[in-house]
C-alpha cells in the first residue's frame, strides 16, 4: 500500500506545487479547482496538512483536497 503524504504546499501563479515526503513534487494547475482559482493569494497561502500529510485544507475558502487524489489525477 502506498502512502501519499504532503510535506509541503506552495503556490505559484498559476500552480499548485505539492512536495511529498518520498520527495516526489506534484504540479497541478490551479484552474483545476475553481475556488482555489477565485482565491486571492493570501487565502491559497493559508492552508493546514491535514492528519499525518493526507489531506490539504483552506480554512477561510472552506476547501479540501486529498493528497491521494491529487496524485492519482482524481483529485
Amino acid at each position: 500500500m502506498v502512502n501519499y503524504l504532503a510535506q509541503n504546499i506552495q503556490f505559484t501563479d498559476s500552480e499548485l506545487i505539492v512536495t511529498l515526503l518520498d520527495g516526489r513534487v506534484i504540479h497541478i494547475p490551479i484552474p483545476l479547482f475553481p475556488t482555489l482559482a477565485d482565491a486571492t493569494e493570501k487565502q491559497r497561502a493559508n492552508c493546514e496538512v491535514l492528519g499525518e500529510g493526507d489531506g490539504i485544507y483552506w480554512p477561510e475558502l472552506d476547501e479540501d483536497l486529498s493528497v491521494e487524489g491529487l496524485v492519482k489525477g482524481t483529485h
